[in-house]
């Protein structure tokens, strides 16, 4: 759990956009949380990703790397128990993690 709120404290400090911390233990063997979050541009989406491995490397010394391209509008993390999306409001909006994974626990939402 400290590892998806340092997630969640460096995406709120470096401004992404409705933010949601999703419980999944109970549903998935390859993760315990996922954690959500809107970019407004390839650069946001690419700096979030950057800010987040930066930030996870220093505290829990995980090297993580990036699945997809900012262009594509949707940036995967895995740090194990925490698998981090970052997307751009269209492709959050299409491909719609919230409802695939309804049955999650929402543990924290910051819009």
């Amino acid at each position: 759990m400290d590892l998806a709120r340092c997630v969640v404290t460096t995406l709120e400090d470096k401004k992404g956009e409705d933010i949601l911390l999703l419980d999944i233990q109970n549903l998935a063997s390859f993760a315990d949380f996922f954690v959500l979050c809107n970019g407004t541009s390839d650069r946001m989406l690419e700096s979030l990703a950057d800010a987040i491995r930066e930030t996870v490397k220093k505290q829990f010394g995980l090297i993580t790397g990036v699945e997809g391209e900012p262009t594509d509008g949707w940036l995967v993390l895995d740090l194990g128990d925490v698998v981090v999306h970052l997307f751009s409001p269209d492709q959050r909006d299409y491909y719609d993690l919230e409802k695939l994974w309804d049955r999650g626990k929402v543990l924290l939402r910051l819009q």
